[in-house]
């Protein structure tokens, strides 16, 4: 037995460095190259697709801003995050209404553009977006449904489920939830899956109909089934990306997780049945490859690789799917991106195919194969950059894989009201996206294979032994908490146990006025650190960006490709052995590095890759604070080999 798990192992391992040897090999970086085709397509705010001059709420555009966003996130690049938000602002008015769109269509694709929305609000705090955000919220409200419960995709379309409509509304829905603390929501969301799969899952094959009509009376649909005649490659995808983004913000201790993720390796099993062979891609209609006029069809392609890469980094599929993944994204590449005229483009997408309507749509082979194929269609874009997005993630993921990132929640425990009201943790915290949260350095530990979560409790031995990276950030004093958890001899004993022992421990500071420093210091001086309270460095003045850069000199063990950093009122240090100084600046010690045992410390005296530094909205793009933090996360994982 011993050995036969031992060589599952080894396969296993093997295909994951078959997988990064690949994606090597396929350098560049399309997220970015793709990227730049949408933004040069699409020049102006507002969105206009082929044969539809005016711009209208549309889930097309929506496809792509979760695409923008995506390579935004991996990036820190500012003109992605200005793109989306133009490109919103351009539909959303100040109190919120948003400018083509009708609630009473009921219209389940309206839905999808508020992903976007979500972000926004998350990351400005504008109420304008959530405003918008709630009236798509009030639309799943009132949404017509089937008798057992399930939306309607469209009020024009009653009684019928379409998988696309999993994509449209769900990912949405689950986020939205999220953020509201609406936890009743997450029953309703994970029925929706449930039901469609009941009802469209081929038993045979393991693959879904592209809709079912609960009344029997619409014309492509079987009289004793309600279902499509066929399996629409695409329609597959929107529900395997739906699958994997709700399962993303799903509560993770919620009774019928276990169920989406069942179904979501099931739609694995059956697409990976269907993969050509030869090309690792998915004809359009995905079972019947001989049929003539069958094709192999781009955006499908780009959501199944998008849905198992993600799928696996999340550890919802199992790591031998991932070669799934790896050949549709070679076959994308080697087919689909073509470089024409200096910009790369994509080919091979139909333009859409539905079902009913006028002229209607009978679901035939006939006419999924007579829809116009085009270059640069925005869903075959968007979901082809979240796709290389994934698969560009591949080549780091490894370094950190099975390896956990604690931030502490304990000491820094500062709290307010959100947008409903509810008293939250904020301030340097991992889920915040605006400027004092660390959802983007989460995200670069994320891309290295670390599980991130917070520590809202006190260290103890237990609680940290599994924990390969401990992060405490200015922790608090009565100006900021009424009743702050100081740092006590019982928790300087845990954690230097913890360190000598092979922990890897992050202390980031404050300037003075901004932290509690006598508890602090008497931790950090454990490892010979000390956080000085005279006045701090840097001081500046509005936008005097000069006068917060340190320049970072050539071979700097820990800041590898970043020349300089912006940080401003910092606390130097004053240090010891076994502490010792790797970025200095005019006498000053700015950061430093303790060995002690197996373990290692680093210290820095301002919190200074909190998003507002890393996101690209503030800072100039001279300033490298964002490859700064990618540069300390790779050296970070190093430290926690054993």
């Amino acid at each position: 037995m011993k050995i036969k798990i031992l060589y599952r192992l080894s396969i296993i391992v093997l295909l994951w460095l078959f997988c990064i040897t690949t994606i090597k090999a396929q350098q560049p970086a399309y997220s970015k190259l793709l990227t730049a085709t949408v933004m040069d397509t699409w020049k102006k705010d507002s969105f206009a697709t082929e044969g539809k001059p005016a711009s209208r709420w549309t889930y097309d555009q929506g496809v792509i801003l979760e695409g923008v966003a995506a390579v935004w996130k991996q990036t820190g690049d500012k003109t992605c995050f200005d793109y989306i938000q133009k490109s919103m602002d351009f539909y959303v008015k100040d109190d919120g209404t948003i400018n083509t769109y009708k609630q009473d269509d009921y219209n389940i694709d309206n839905i999808k553009n508020g992903r976007s929305l979500l972000m926004l609000y998350r990351v400005t705090g504008k109420e304008k977006y959530w405003k918008a955000a709630t009236t798509l919220r009030e639309q799943l409200r009132h949404q017509p449904r089937t008798n057992e419960g399930g939306f309607w995709h469209k009020k024009i379309y009653p009684y019928q489920m379409w998988l696309d409509g999993l994509y449209m509304a769900e990912p949405f829905y689950t986020e939205y939830a999220m953020i509201a603390h609406e936890d009743s929501a997450f029953d309703d969301i994970a029925n929706q899956f449930i039901w469609m799969e009941n009802h469209a899952r081929d038993a045979k094959t393991g693959l879904l109909y592209h809709g079912w009509d609960e009344s029997g009376q619409m014309a492509w649909a079987d009289k004793k089934t309600g279902l499509s005649p066929n399996f629409w490659a695409r329609a597959m995808g929107w529900y395997a990306v739906a699958l994997v983004d709700v399962l993303e913000n799903f509560p993770a201790d919620h009774p019928k997780r276990k169920a989406l993720v069942n179904i979501l390796n099931r739609l694995v099993i059956a697409i990976e049945k269907v993969q050509d062979k030869k090309t690792g891609l998915w004809y359009d209609v995905l079972d019947k490859p001989a049929a003539k006029g069958n094709y192999f069809e781009a955006s499908a392609s780009s959501m199944f690789v998008l849905s198992v890469a993600k799928g696996v980094r999340l550890g919802l599929i199992p790591k031998s799917k991932l070669s799934i993944a790896t050949k549709g994204y070679a076959g994308i590449v080697a087919r689909f991106i073509k470089t024409e005229n200096g910009q790369v483009n994509l080919h091979g997408t139909v333009k859409v195919s539905g079902l009913g309507g006028k002229p209607f749509r009978d679901g035939s082979l006939e006419y999924y194969f007579k829809e116009p194929v085009i270059v640069n269609d925005p869903k075959g874009l968007g979901a082809a950059i979240m796709a290389a997005t994934e698969i560009e993630m591949l080549s780091t993921l490894k370094q950190g894989e099975g390896r956990k990132l604690a931030i502490d929640g304990f000491f820094n425990h500062e709290t307010a009201k959100d947008i409903t009201g509810k008293t939250i943790q904020t301030h340097y915290v991992l889920n915040q996206m605006d400027n004092g949260g660390y959802s983007l350095f989460g995200n670069i530990f994320n891309r290295y294979g670390v599980q991130t979560s917070m520590l809202t409790v006190a260290p103890t031995a237990e609680n940290l032994k599994k924990t390969a990276v401990y992060f405490i950030i200015d922790p608090d004093w009565p100006k900021e908490n009424p009743s702050p958890e100081y740092i006590l001899p019982q928790h300087i004993e845990v954690i230097y146990n913890w360190v000598k022992a092979g922990g890897v421990l992050m202390m980031f500071s404050n300037d003075s006025g901004n932290v509690e420093f006598t508890h602090y210091n008497q931790l950090a001086e454990k490892f010979g650190i000390h956080f000085n309270e005279n006045k701090p460095r840097n001081l500046v003045k509005g936008n005097d960006y000069p006068t917060g850069t340190i320049d970072i000199p050539a071979g700097n063990e820990i800041f590898k490709t970043a020349k300089n950093i912006y940080i401003k009122e910092i606390s130097t240090l004053s240090l010891k052995a076994p502490a010792r100084a790797v970025l200095t600046d005019k006498g000053d010690n700015i950061v430093a590095v303790a060995k002690v045992g197996k373990g290692t410390v680093f210290a820095i005296g301002d919190p200074w890759v909190y998003n507002e530094y890393l996101d690209g909205r503030k800072l100039p793009d001279t300033l490298e604070n964002f490859k700064a933090a990618e540069d300390l996360v790779a050296w970070l994982v190093k430290q926690t080999k054993k």
